[in-house]
């Protein structure tokens, strides 16, 4: 039975209730007194049911599709105003003993060159990262127990927190690994990491099997459950994730907004993060093999029922996506975006040679950091390198409870604002820093607070000409 408090996760991703969601909301996808009550319902900024959402992404009718697309900018400006975090994947390994089918560092692949950074070569790709601009790294790495070991995670966050070059300084640690026990997400924890990521990848329980044939992933409940031991190792800011493409996008979105229920009412914090990757073309593996790849307009609706449905959640998107669908998914709910980044092992500090690839999948969006902070900014957004939130131990409930009640935004757009011209001062191009100092100078003059504002222009004016940093409230 489907029971959201449960810690099985047969219970609280029910098939069954899946099943009764998808059927509930064929029966009302055009019940517009119901789709009105619902769209009323978003509008408090409070979220929807996984069955409520289901209704509304399973509508067709256009004029409340355009009603949910504006709603969905409206909630992300209230929750996050016209802020976007940057951030950059790092993979430290390729090394795998799981067979899933749709990534090429399956354990059957021969062809794609294994790669494992060492902690000299950590320290070279953090340097040509912090050199690029980026202060909020993601790690990555295929799961393998004998190369891929706690120690060495731990070691090689370490040395990532370790390294100070010039004005650079990488200040949150992201990590991106295999479903592991709560005495290893304690070990995580206590080693400063910010988020702990998985992507559950498909919901549905038989098609996960079939896609996940041999290794340890293949262990759907295990998986599935990695979210309630990493919150029961401390670990109070996770990030979900399916791999749309897979499997029937609706199914997953139900399980998707089920799992964030679920973790919302086992401890009373939802996911800090939701990305919404889309199953790509990557070395031996071809999306078109697979039945159900969704169009950009699916996509993109997707994200909108998202950002109502789960308000408070930071929306991520990839490099996966190109320019076009990144631009017109940031007006729909995402906040926080990558730049100028590699999936390969490695591959900031020197490119990797055509014919010895090590991608997870190929990149659409092969703009530098410079280009793609310089586009946010023609478009009025504000690029943050913030992650003041973390260093002051705003997490789990404690961030929850500000983003809630929009009280975050206090101190996310000072922050914002300091750490763009950190950016500005030490890594933009001229043109660059001439639209982000104008960018500055007017949103500034947002920051409702006299006080704080005083600060913020004190600060900026010590960060030009003092070459002082790392200013946050």
């Amino acid at each position: 039975m489907y029971d959201v408090n449960s810690k099985c996760a047969d219970d609280f991703i029910n098939h069954e209730e899946i099943l009764e969601t998808l059927a509930y909301a064929d029966e009302n996808k055009e019940n517009v007194e119901l789709i009105d009550t619902i769209i009323e319902k978003a509008k408090k900024r409070k979220g929807l049911t996984h069955r409520e959402a289901s209704v509304l992404l399973a509508c067709p009718i256009e004029e409340k599709n355009q009603e949910i697309y504006k709603l969905a900018e409206q909630i992300k400006k209230d929750f996050y105003g016209n802020r976007i975090v940057m951030f950059a994947p790092l993979y430290l390994s390729n090394y795998c003993i799981n067979g899933c089918t749709y990534c090429p560092y399956h354990a059957k692949n021969k062809h794609i060159p294994r790669k494992q950074l060492s902690q000299d070569e950590i320290r070279r790709e953090v340097i040509a990262l912090q050199d690029m601009g980026h202060k909020r790294l993601a790690l990555e790495a295929g799961e393998d127990p004998v190369r891929n070991t706690m120690d060495y995670y731990l070691e090689s966050i370490k040395t990532i927190y370790s390294i100070k070059h010039k004005n650079g300084a990488i200040r949150r640690v992201n990590i991106n690994i295999a479903a592991t026990t709560v005495d290893n997400y304690r070990l995580l924890k206590e080693a400063g990491i910010g988020t702990y990521i998985l992507f559950q990848e498909t919901y549905h329980k038989e098609s996960y099997l079939e896609l996940h044939p041999t290794g340890p992933k293949h262990d759907y409940n295990y998986h599935t459950e990695a979210m309630d031991r990493a919150m029961e190792g401390g670990i109070d800011d996770v990030g979900l994730g399916v791999l749309f493409g897979l499997d029937k996008y609706r199914y997953e979105f139900a399980g998707l907004l089920m799992h964030a229920e679920h973790l919302e009412a086992a401890f009373g914090v939802g996911p800090h993060t939701i990305s919404v990757p889309r199953l790509k073309h990557a070395d031996d593996i071809n999306p078109e093999e697979f039945d159900n790849g969704i169009d950009d307009e699916t996509f993109l609706k997707i994200i909108a029922c998202i950002r109502i449905a789960v308000p408070y959640t930071g929306m991520i998107i990839s490099t996966r996506e190109n320019k076009s669908c990144r631009e017109r998914a940031l007006h729909l709910g995402i906040s926080q975006i990558s730049g100028g980044s590699r999936t390969s092992v490695g591959g900031y500090y020197e490119p990797e040679p055509e014919d010895e690839s090590s991608e997870q999948f190929d990149v659409s969006d092969n703009r530098t950091l410079d280009e793609v902070v310089r586009w946010l900014m023609e478009m009025d957004y504000i690029p943050s390198f913030c992650t003041a939130c973390y260093r002051e131990g705003r997490t789990g409930d404690r961030f929850m409870s500000l983003c809630k009640s929009g009280q975050i935004q206090n101190c996310c757009h000072p922050n914002a604002l300091m750490t763009l011209k950190e950016y500005l001062m030490d890594y933009a191009s001229p043109e660059t820093k001439a639209i982000g100092d104008k960018l500055i100078d007017k949103e500034v003059l947002n920051v409702p607070n006299e006080k704080v504002r005083n600060v913020v222009l004190e600060n900026l004016r010590l960060i030009e000409q003092d070459n002082r940093r790392d200013f946050r409230f």
